[in-house]
Parts: structure tokens; C-alpha cells; sequence
């Protein structure tokens, strides 16, 4: 039997790390605003998920600025989706009963 992702399985990481893996591995990601609609999550709640992601290494940040605005993208890196996808498997066991 599998075991949860204690880095996934928080609930507003688990909304982060489903909208990024939802994209094409090429896309560019999702920027911050974005995610905050997704999330419902308050702009230091979510710039806090991100960095915990971040620091390990499932999605990668990308701070630049567009038309003199800042603008943050987070994109999930190769190994963030291979884990959300353990950890999608884990949660699928336990909807069928098999944990």
C-alpha cells in the first residue's frame, strides 16, 4: 500500500499541484493571480504553499516583471507531477477501498 504525499495532501497544495499538472508538461505555467482564483487562498497563505512547493522542488517560480508590474508563474517541474500522481494513485486506492 501506498502512503499519502504530506507535501501534497495539504488541501491547498493539492488545488496548486492539480491546476499545474492539468497543463501540458510544455505550457508555461500559472501565474499567481490565477492560482489565488483557483485556490481561494489569501495572497500570504499562498505565496507560503508555493514556497513550501517550491523547496521541494515540485513546481518551479519564475518572478519577472511585465509592463513594470511584477508578475509570479509557477510551473509544476518533472518530479512534482511524477508525485502528484503517486499521490492521486494513493487517494484512488482509498476511494476503491483498497487502503
Amino acid at each position: 500500500m501506498s502512503a499519502p504525499d504530506d507535501i501534497i495532501h495539504q488541501p491547498v497544495r493539492l488545488r496548486i499541484m492539480a491546476a499545474l499538472t492539468a497543463l501540458q508538461p510544455e505550457a508555461e505555467g500559472l501565474d499567481f493571480a490565477h492560482l489565488k482564483k483557483l485556490t481561494g487562498a489569501t495572497d500570504g497563505n499562498l505565496g507560503a504553499h508555493i514556497d513550501h512547493l517550491a523547496k521541494a522542488s515540485y513546481v518551479a517560480v519564475e518572478k519577472a516583471f511585465v509592463a513594470r508590474r511584477p508578475r509570479t508563474t509557477v510551473k509544476a517541474s518533472a518530479g512534482g507531477r511524477r508525485d502528484f500522481e503517486k499521490h492521486v494513485a494513493f487517494l484512488r486506492s482509498v476511494i476503491d477501498g483498497g487502503a
